[in-house]
């Protein structure tokens, strides 16, 4: 067993070990960008069904508060599934709560950057707590918010 530390007396268990990029620091953050497409549309609306016409009528949606195409919701905060499997906390990461605000709809073509900041991170625990956003490519924020992660140890050893 690989002990972290003590508490009230007792030693704490390194719940960190084997997990691929190790435990990460409070302040350490990760981001991510890229370009949305009308591809993204249709792979979200095969997955889930939504077919809102906001995402598909182009006259419609240019008459909207919009004034453009948006993407759905899930594919403004799927940039930030990436950031998290992939970068911070990384490989083995699964969402166990988020809390998110949608401040500003995403069109078709914007570049989108998501990004994690590490807020907690538990010793005992390969949980960690993020603040989480996605800008556009003006530096709007377009989601803001915050999640737990849970890091499944991958490592073999």
């Amino acid at each position: 067993m690989t002990l972290h530390s003590i508490k009230d007396g007792h030693a704490i268990k390194d719940g960190w070990v084997g997990v691929i990029k190790g435990r990460p620091r409070v302040g350490a953050f990760a981001e991510r960008s890229r370009r949305t497409q009308p591809q993204d549309i249709d792979a979200f609306a095969g997955m889930t069904g939504d077919r809102n016409p906001l995402h598909y009528d182009n006259a419609l949606a240019e008459a909207s508060v919009f004034g453009k195409l948006i993407v759905q919701g899930g594919v403004t905060s799927g940039i930030l599934n990436a950031v998290v499997a992939e970068d911070l906390p990384g490989p083995g990461s699964v969402f166990l709560e988020v809390s998110w605000k949608f401040v500003k709809a995403v069109g078709v073509g914007e570049l989108i950057t998501g990004r994690v900041e590490v807020k907690e991170v538990r010793a005992d625990k390969p949980i960690t707590k993020l603040e989480t956003s996605v800008l556009n490519e003006a530096g709007e924020l377009c989601l803001t918010g915050t999640a737990t992660v849970y890091t499944v140890p991958l490592a073999k050893g």
